[in-house]
């Protein structure tokens, strides 16, 4: 539509310039004509004026909604100024993202693919992916001890392991399943070294009252589930983000080795909190949606560097990576 508007815009310039230019007298054939053919280049120019100022405020808006920036008081990270790489459309919906440090590359899923993806960073983003299951609601995944880790939105959590030659992938599900009638979503999966666990963080859970968030744990040795590991107090996330009160959805979390402080991405909230592994909120920053069009996936590099995955949204039409690099704080 824009695109239609500034061609013609410039039609009607090209126009409005073409008439001004006649300027052989000898086409009036008489004074009335004359007259009125002043007039008529009189009207002209005030067209053309008000066309060019029209388009420039037009042209000004467009820019200025574009370069909204979000939240500038995170010290560590520039948030609104990331490196953005594309990416392919089978990572449309990437829910899901990990950091493998042996070479670089970030192992990701997406939603409603039971695919592992592996994103080349540094081989111009060639992309791999190996089947692990059928289609299922995936939304975060996590990697230890030569193990890979899959959350389903309803708690389940797939174990993936390679085979010695790399080429296939064997599976081992652990049900989670903590009783009651009510709905329990999640969407953030991370591990924990202090506690030895793998952490989830309800996003939508029947036990939370509407203020708190609470974060389940889950032994990888043993395979089971442990409620109520911490919680989240969503009050403190509020006032810390200057609204009254949210109801707080997290969509993924990770422990940055630099520091040893959780991250706490929320797509719903448009939010990122910095806190410590308790869960205690230390600063929340509010992010810009439009530059950060669904961030689904968190991760850190071991110096400390953030990458955070966009799913595609209303506004683009592929899913991004966002790069940031960590920033010395003295």
């Amino acid at each position: 539509m824009f695109a239609a508007l500034f061609s013609n815009k410039f039609l009607g310039i090209k126009l409005a310039i073409t008439l001004l230019s006649i300027t052989d007298f000898s086409i009036v054939s008489n004074v009335s004509f004359a007259m009125v053919y002043f007039y008529s280049k009189i009207m002209l120019c005030r067209f053309l004026i008000i066309l060019l100022s029209s388009f420039w405020i037009i042209t000004v808006e467009s820019c200025t909604e574009n370069y909204i920036e979000a939240d500038s008081s995170c010290k560590e990270y520039d948030l609104n100024h990331p490196l953005i790489l594309t990416l392919n459309d089978a990572l449309r919906e990437i829910s899901g993202i990990h950091f493998y440090r042996k070479d670089t590359s970030v192992f990701a899923i997406s939603d409603e693919m039971g695919y592992l993806f592996k994103i080349h960073l540094k081989n111009d983003y060639v992309t791999q992916k190996w089947k692990f299951d059928k289609p299922l609601d995936f939304e975060d995944v996590s990697y230890h001890d030569s193990l890979f880790y899959i959350l389903e939105s309803n708690g389940n959590i797939h174990t993936l392991k390679f085979s010695p030659h790399g080429d296939t992938i064997t599976t081992q599900i652990s049900v989670f399943d903590p009783g009651g009638k009510g709905k329990n979503e999640f969407e953030s999966l991370y591990y924990d070294s202090s506690r030895k666990s793998f952490i989830m963080i309800c996003k939508d859970c029947q036990n939370d009252k509407k203020s708190k968030v609470t974060a389940w744990g889950y032994d990888p040795e043993n395979h089971v589930f442990t409620p109520s590991v911490f919680t989240i107090d969503a009050d403190i996330i509020a006032k810390k983000a200057g609204q009254k009160k949210m109801k707080f959805k997290p969509s993924a979390a990770e422990i940055n080795p630099a520091t040893g402080e959780l991250w706490i991405l929320s797509a719903v909230n448009s939010l990122l909190v910095r806190a410590d592994q308790n869960g205690n909120c230390k600063e929340a920053y509010p992010l810009n949606s439009g530059l950060y069009t669904q961030p689904e996936g968190i991760s850190f590099t071991p110096k400390g560097d953030m990458i955070i995955s966009n799913e595609a949204g209303n506004k683009h039409n592929s899913a991004t990576i966002f790069i940031f690099k960590r920033k010395k704080v003295s």
